[in-house]
């Protein structure tokens, strides 16, 4: 029961994560054009809005019994040895984040100004297949680095944690912008996938599903033996049987 009760609290704080995420550009670009903001300045809008953003969610993840919007985040966490997960808690988590950004797509699609509908929409690949594979499961790889970096190593204030989150996040979207989108994000990229009808294709699995796996496995495993991290407790028992 704990693991359906976790499954729905994921499909429920992925609907709004993709909800609410897939407004960033939108309101960076209202914001700026109010205060006549340029540049660099933009891009300190959009910094501000991610922090706002993760601080906001990583308290509703939290309230939810530690409910995640990211499948490449549950992996890294898992493999790093750091997750409460099992195998097959992932493989309820997975679906019920896809279900979810799949609601949270369709729904800011429905609610959005028709004059505003054009500047909706998520990753899609811009560069040949294998190219925007191997640019995927890098930015993964990085940000899954980062984020157990800064989870884990990083200083213990809170709102500083949530700063450089924000700033990373928003440093490998530009980085990617011009190969994948990028998702680092298997969930969200799912959700606009289906949205444009794009969901069941090769490119949907291949790019933005096993690449991120891959990149945030590698991130976690890097960590690992940077930082001396012992295998976990299940890990060893199975080892010394």
């Amino acid at each position: 029961m704990g693991i359906v009760k976790l499954a729905l609290g994921d499909a429920i704080i992925t609907f709004m994560w993709v909800f609410c995420v897939s407004c960033t550009g939108i309101f960076t670009s209202i914001i700026a054009s109010y205060l006549k903001f340029q540049g660099f300045y933009t891009l300190g809008i959009t910094v501000f809005l991610v922090f706002s953003l993760v601080f906001i969610f990583s308290l509703i993840g939290e309230a939810l019994g530690g409910a995640s919007f990211n499948p490449s985040g549950l992996v890294a966490f898992h493999a790093a040895g750091f997750g409460k997960d099992s195998l097959f808690s992932l493989a309820i988590r997975f679906p019920a984040q896809a279900a979810g950004a799949v609601g949270g797509a369709l729904a800011i699609m429905e609610v959005m100004p028709a004059s505003y509908k054009n500047k909706l929409g998520g990753p899609s690949l811009k560069v040949e297949l294998h190219k925007g594979a191997i640019a995927e499961g890098f930015l993964t790889f990085l940000i899954s680095f980062a984020i157990l970096f800064i989870i884990v190593k990083g200083p213990r204030n809170s709102l500083i944690k949530m700063w450089l989150l924000a700033m990373s996040t928003v440093t490998l979207v530009l980085a990617g912008s011009s190969y994948t989108g990028p998702a680092m994000n298997p969930a969200n990229a799912f959700g606009w996938a289906y949205v444009n009808n794009r969901h069941n294709t090769w490119e949907q699995m291949y790019v933005y599903w096993m690449c991120p796996f891959i990149g945030a496995f590698v991130a976690a495993s890097v960590f690992r033996l940077v930082f001396r991290i012992p295998p976990p407790p299940e890990a060893k028992h199975k080892k010394d049987e």
